[in-house]
């Protein structure tokens, strides 16, 4: 015997395909897409949502709730969302894999940001000058040279800097983190820059040539002693 089909009462969306049972909730907040309306209010600001559940999420920011916490650290947050993208931090996964080269991403928008270097495309422009950068937070650091700011502090000392990188960099000074070793003996460096240096003694490399003779040079200070001498 042939089993009775269960026949569901669909209206279908007002302004597209989509259909949903009749009186159904969720058809009312799909059609708010198209309509742009907003029912539910903060009551802290003057933001308004569709979804009376985007409103609980958003208020947490007024009330500094952080109902999240992850189960491997004591860091808590306002949104389930930021606690999933915060363990990846321990579980090392990176589910987003770039389609040009192999680098991989715990978040989304960080591969799409990174893509956007392969494609050439350089959304942020300098207000101060003609460079464009891919990431916003290069575009922040660089237009510190232009207003001067240092808003990164030394912990250790009453240095200031603009870029956090020349910040890590000044406070191995304090602690003596040497974080770049040679691959060739057991020596280690503060900066990259350094042992970039010390394995030319390693390999014989001379990437600085004089440019009226054949000698060249594995640091651009004998060429310049070298230089000097000629003049003397």
């Amino acid at each position: 015997m042939r089993k009775p089909t269960l026949e569901l009462n669909l209206h279908k969306c007002s302004h597209c395909d989509k259909r949903f049972t009749l009186g159904s909730a969720h058809l009312k907040i799909h059609e708010m897409n198209h309509t742009g309306e907003k029912p539910y209010n903060c009551s802290c600001c003057d933001k308004r949502f569709s979804r009376s559940a985007h409103l609980r999420i958003h208020e947490i920011i007024h009330t500094g709730e952080k109902p999240y916490k992850c189960s491997l650290c004591d860091k808590q947050f306002n949104q389930s969302a930021h606690l999933k993208s915060h363990e990846l931090v321990h579980t090392g996964e990176k589910n987003y894999k770039c389609s040009h080269c192999d680098k991989r991403y715990r978040e989304s928008r960080d591969l799409k940001t990174h893509e956007s270097i392969h494609l050439g495309v350089k959304p942020y422009k300098c207000s101060h000058c003609d460079k464009r950068f891919s990431w916003l937070k290069h575009l922040k650091t660089h237009e510190r040279i232009h207003t001067g700011e240092k808003p990164l502090s030394c912990s250790h000392c009453s240095k200031r800097f603009s870029d956090s990188r020349d910040l890590k960099r000044h406070e191995r000074i304090h602690t003596g983190v040497k974080p770049y070793k040679c691959s060739h003996c057991d020596k280690r460096f503060s900066q990259s820059a350094h042992l970039k240096m010390h394995v030319r003694i390693h390999t014989g490399e001379k990437p600085y040539s004089c440019s009226h003779c054949s000698k060249r040079f594995g640091f651009s200070g004998d060429l310049e002693d070298m230089k000097g001498s000629t003049l003397e």
